[in-house]
């Protein structure tokens, strides 16, 4: 299975789906920290997180397949959400929490 045939079954396979430096329990960076801290604050206690540092074609990939350059990235019943700064904005609001709940 090539990663973006990898990268689809992940994210339509799984709610809340968190591709990440690191893990939720040992964040790689702030950006995924955060965003593991802001997950944790809507109520997403165990995300589906994807530590992108164990694999180099997934770290690629996952820019490739969401057209979006940068890490942490959030996936929402198979939809992108975003990196750290949109979820911030989007928590701060209240969007996101509305997301989550769905």
């Amino acid at each position: 299975m090539d990663a973006q045939a990898k990268i689809k079954t992940i994210v339509e396979g799984h709610p809340v789906v968190l591709f990440m430096k690191g893990t939720a329990q040992f964040p790689q960076c702030g950006f995924s920290g955060r965003a593991i801290q802001i997950l944790q604050a809507c109520g997403v206690n165990e995300p589906y997180t994807i530590n992108v540092l164990e694999d180099d074609a997934i770290r690629q990939g996952i820019k490739e397949f969401s057209n979006w350059p940068t890490i942490p990235q959030l996936y929402v019943k198979g939809e992108f959400i975003g990196g750290s700064d949109i979820m911030t904005e989007m928590y701060q609001s209240g969007e996101l929490q509305q997301v989550l709940a769905g």
